[in-house]
């Protein structure tokens, strides 16, 4: 797996680009089932105690990361588009019910896309103020995300 530079689109983009060897139909699979997801979705020390997902455009999801003191951060919002083996695009702007939350803070669309011998992993997160995609940077986003993708790559190496 290596590292590609993406450039962001906006001023309230973050991106993370991976090409994987992995066959783009097993990294949907690792983020659409939530057995596979617990597996890679935090960074560790973090884990992914918490994962329900409703795979569906209108569908809730609900993930908890737990950090090794058992300080909980809960993360739900809803799928917007999910094309199989193709992308997924999710937002916490809404809840149950399409419910505006009172906070939102980003839409994530991730693709994957054949590319050689393997697979272009794509992840951005769009984010709705710039303050918002600078806080998110300035907690990690790229060594946390691509650590997970790492993981993400681990998980897949073994289905």
């Amino acid at each position: 797996m290596s590292a590609v530079v993406t450039p962001p689109i906006s001023e309230r983009e973050l991106v993370l680009t991976r090409l994987m060897s992995p066959p783009r139909a097993k990294l949907f699979r690792a983020w659409t089932e939530a057995d596979l997801l617990k597996q890679w979705f935090a960074p560790r020390p973090l884990t992914t105690p918490v994962a329900e997902l409703d795979v569906r455009a209108g569908g809730e999801c609900r993930i908890v990361m737990r950090g090794p003191d058992g300080t909980e951060y809960p993360s739900n919002g809803i799928y917007l588009e999910i094309v199989r083996d193709e992308r997924i695009v999710f937002t916490d702007a809404y809840g149950a019910g399409w419910i505006p939350t009172a906070k939102p803070f980003m839409t994530v669309i991730v693709t994957f896309a054949d590319e050689g011998e393997g697979t272009r992993y794509t992840a951005r997160a769009l984010h709705w103020k710039a303050e918002d995609r600078a806080m998110h940077e300035t907690m990690g986003f790229h060594e946390g995300w691509g650590r997970c993708a790492d993981q993400l790559a681990e998980v897949v190496a073994r289905l």
